[in-house]
């Protein structure tokens, strides 16, 4: 599968070497150019492009990038996506460490869903919850007791499944999260974020979240 991803931070790098690994054909950039990512390419195989490069072809485009950048996208950044390409949002709302205020999210709007109108396109939540080395180092094979599970949330039932099968295909138990209106129950603060939990306990601890926004991840 092609896949694009822009950004190459802690998550963008982890999932660039495993979908690789997987024998994806993945293009990845960042805001600073493709020579900055020559190491990265180099140990993955992947194929360092520019930001307005990275969606050329690809069925499924990860957007990695920090909530404050997102509006400063170039225009049409996802137009050469394939027909009925999926969008990724992995994103996190830290507006005390990184971000700054953003008022329609202070305000209740979930952070995907702020994402989605940013881009002008329906994205899918995931791996926005897990650390990101542990997307490189504790995949497990189906049936193991140890796996880890991730929540995937999004209002398209194609697309979403798709992304189900790609956490499946890198060692997780794919969770449902429910429609992107639900997707805060996967933001920072909650119960599931930060966690390695099984299936079981991570469907728990995304019912028992609660939509108020803990001090930590508010301005």
């Amino acid at each position: 599968m092609k896949i694009g991803i822009i950004g190459a931070g802690h998550i963008g790098s982890a999932l660039t070497h495993r979908l690789t690994e997987l024998g994806h054909d993945v293009r990845v950039a960042n805001s600073r150019g493709p020579e900055t990512l020559r190491e990265l390419a180099d140990e993955t195989g992947a194929t360092a492009v520019p930001a307005t490069e990275a969606a050329d072809g690809a069925e499924i485009v990860v957007v990695t990038i920090p909530a404050k950048n997102v509006p400063d996208l170039p225009d049409g950044i996802l137009d050469g996506a394939a027909p009925g390409a999926v969008v990724v949002d992995t994103n996190n709302y830290y507006p005390q460490q990184r971000d700054g205020r953003i008022d329609a999210i202070e305000g209740g709007m979930p952070e995907s869903a702020w994402t989605a109108q940013q881009l002008g396109r329906p994205v899918i939540k995931a791996f926005n919850n897990i650390y990101a080395a542990h997307i490189r180092t504790h995949g497990r094979p189906a049936g193991d007791p140890e796996r880890i599970a991730l929540p995937v949330a999004g209002d398209d039932g194609a697309a979403k499944a798709k992304v189900l099968q790609l956490v499946d295909d890198l060692g997780f138990d794919p969770v449902d999260a429910g429609g992107l209106d639900e997707s805060w129950r996967q933001q920072p603060g909650t119960p599931v974020y930060g966690t390695d939990l099984g299936a079981d306990a991570l469907r728990e601890a995304l019912a028992a979240a609660s939509p108020d926004r803990p001090a930590d991840f508010s301005a």
